[in-house]
């Protein structure tokens, strides 16, 4: 018998003997499938991919990448082990990476010597303390556009064969589709809120300018109207820019930076830009820091946002002639940062709304502009930094916003070196 009659026979045989396993595996990938379809969260979502991904290849690990069209970068968004906030800041460059080679040229790749291909993209190993010997990627396609990659790593038996990539390639293909799925959802429901919302400032404008037509209107009607106009306008301003971050908070499409971030100095330096506002509604600004904490591992910018929206809402609540009083304090594994106001306070029937997107407290809307997505934002900031905002109010005396967030962890070092 020649060898190239042996070697068909040697795969038709394997074929025969692996068939019961196939279907067992494709049956499989259907009921994956089906799970998929039925999760509409994001995080759910993506974290039930890669358990599938590994489960169907038999792998040691998997990991699901997004592209960020901001950075030009993929960033980690699940994986089969935990993923903890600096792995997932890391940036992956599409030019000197394996999964970079995926998602450029629209391909599965196959790599079964990891450490000697000159795409592999070390750093990742250094960060999770983790062996990649053999890899298998594929991209994920939804419609004319690249969303990212799905990898596995290590064939926990054997190596990877044309079986696992046909099942990782089906699973990619209904898995971009959910994705897609899922960040639709999250923005038709957002934007269904935000068509409502607009609705009051824009039935303000309409009102303004047909008034603002009638020839016997009085000067300061008129004046009074212009403000109002001016004072709409703005709103809807702040409303689509607001509206926009959120969307993208909502949807995992920011890449945070992950940097030391000295919290006494950001306080400082928000505290001067919101002076000016504070002083001219006679609000003292306080501070109580603890000045020996160590800097926290985040993104500056997102913190600044979050401390900013914090500290404009005590002035806009507050009484004229109150106080803000910003703390940073240690306890525990935590660092404590804290904003005080003396203002109304809220109800308690509110105190459990007052982070839902457009809400904004009933007896307190009154002469103050805003848009009800500040907290929403804020609180996915500190969402998005392992941490949370909590509220305490009292009526008649004011309320406390603090963010919890965790102390940074000793940086990690590549044990080889």
């Amino acid at each position: 018998m020649s060898k190239n009659n042996s070697d068909r026979t040697a795969r038709e045989i394997s074929a025969i003997t692996n068939y019961p396993r196939l279907l067992r595996r494709y049956a499989r990938l259907l009921e994956i499938a089906s799970d998929l379809v039925s999760t509409l969260d994001l995080n759910t979502l993506l974290q039930h991919i890669v358990d599938a991904a590994q489960e169907l290849t038999e792998s040691e690990g998997a990991s699901l990448l997004l592209y960020d069209s901001q950075t030009h970068h993929l960033y980690f968004q699940a994986a089969t082990g935990p993923l903890d906030e600096e792995e997932k800041q890391t940036a992956i460059p599409t030019d000197h990476s394996i999964a970079g080679w995926i998602f450029t040229n629209n391909e599965p790749l196959l790599v079964q010597d990891a450490m000697s291909d000159p795409r592999f993209f070390r750093e990742v190993d250094v960060l999770t303390r983790f062996k990649t010997r053999s890899i298998l990627g594929v991209p994920l396609l939804a419609k004319d556009k690249t969303l990212g990659v799905i990898e596995v790593v290590n064939k926990l038996e054997g190596t990877f064969e044309e079986m696992d990539l046909r099942l990782l390639q089906s699973l990619a293909a209904q898995a971009a589709i959910t994705i897609e799925n899922s960040r639709l959802f999250q923005q038709s429901d957002l934007v269904a809120e935000m068509v409502h919302e607009l609705r009051t400032p824009l039935a303000a404008l309409t009102a303004a300018a047909h008034l603002l037509q009638r020839p016997e209107l009085e000067d300061d009607q008129r004046d009074k109207l212009s403000r109002t106009v001016y004072s709409e306008v703005q709103r809807l301003n702040e409303m689509a820019t607001d509206f926009l971050d959120l969307a993208r908070l909502e949807s995992g499409r920011i890449a945070f930076v992950r940097e030391p971030v000295h919290l006494e100095g950001l306080i400082r330096e928000c505290l001067e830009i919101i002076r000016p506002q504070a002083e001219a509604e006679r609000i003292t600004l306080a501070t109580e820091i603890d000045r020996s904490l160590e800097p926290v591992q985040g993104d500056r910018n997102r913190l600044k946002q979050l401390l900013l929206n914090l500290l404009t809402n005590a002035i806009k609540y507050n009484r004229q002639g109150g106080q803000v009083q910003v703390s940073l304090q240690s306890e525990g594994g935590e660092l404590l940062l804290s904003v005080k106001d003396t203002g109304k306070g809220i109800p308690l029937e509110s105190l459990s709304r007052v982070f839902d997107r457009f809400y904004r407290v009933p007896d307190q809307e009154a002469g103050v502009i805003g848009t009800g997505l500040g907290l929403a934002i804020a609180q996915r900031i500190a969402q998005n930094h392992k941490g949370i905002i909590e509220v305490g109010s009292e009526l008649g005396q004011g309320s406390t916003f603090t963010l919890r967030l965790p102390k940074s962890s000793p940086p990690i070092s590549d044990p080889d070196v």
